[in-house]
């Protein structure tokens, strides 16, 4: 069973997992990256391009997702080096210093409510997001096309590409459809049909919107809503 809460931290949502069956789950690409708790072991979500299959016994998991972008700041490393990926801690941080907090989350009651606390921690001793960053998602999540992003936010389009791959994982064309395809999937799981869903949210049709959520997630929409 999935649930999930705003966070105290601005922007982010605290969430806990656990499986119902051995079945493997399927997280999608949404431009966040996470600060995950599993049998007592800190690791960190990067961004994903595609969907990420979890594996292994049906074990909780807690985490905390950070907003797109705000991440690299609170853990000291570019998105890009951890595209695709899932990390222990202790691959990013010293390890003392990931086993302090690591025991500091497993002395919590919760492992959730310890990870939440680890990152308005975090957070208190780090500069304040780049207020550039959540400009450039909103634009993005938006359906601006990147070249006027690039435009409207008078930084040019080689700047904004190496700042999207710092703080994002990857390009703004990438960030972009990720992005895209989150909200087709919002509107397909209100209700919206697939055609309309395809028209309200950028897709050139619904075939479009089919190529694209296969790819990005490894299965058909009907297969994912499903």
């Amino acid at each position: 069973m999935y649930a999930e809460r705003a966070s105290r931290l601005a922007g982010a949502v605290v969430w806990t997992n656990t499986p119902a069956g051995p079945e493997p789950g399927r997280v999608l690409p949404d431009g966040c990256m996470d600060l995950l708790w599993h049998d007592g072991r800190l690791l960190v979500a990067g961004p994903d391009t595609r969907a990420h299959l979890i594996e292994g016994s049906p074990a909780p998991w807690s985490g905390v997702r950070f907003p797109p972008g705000t991440a690299p700041a609170l853990l000291g490393v570019p998105a890009v080096e951890l595209r695709d990926r899932r990390v222990d801690l202790t691959d990013l941080w010293p390890a003392a210093r990931a086993r302090r907090l690591a025991a500091l989350v497993n002395a919590a009651g919760d492992p959730a409510e310890g990870l939440e606390r680890a990152a308005l921690s975090r957070a208190a001793e780090t500069a304040p997001p780049d207020p550039l960053l959540g400009r450039i998602t909103a634009a993005l999540d938006a359906g601006r096309p990147v070249a006027a992003t690039a435009d409207e936010l008078g930084i040019g389009a080689r700047l904004l590409y190496r700042r999207s791959v710092a703080a994002f994982g990857y390009g703004p064309k990438t960030l972009a459809r990720v992005l895209r395809l989150q909200r087709a999937l919002a509107l397909a799981r209100a209700g919206t049909p697939l055609a309309e869903t395809a028209a309200r949210t950028g897709f050139a049709d619904q075939a479009h919107l089919t190529r694209d959520v296969r790819e990005l997630t490894g299965v058909t929409p009907g297969e994912l809503l499903g």
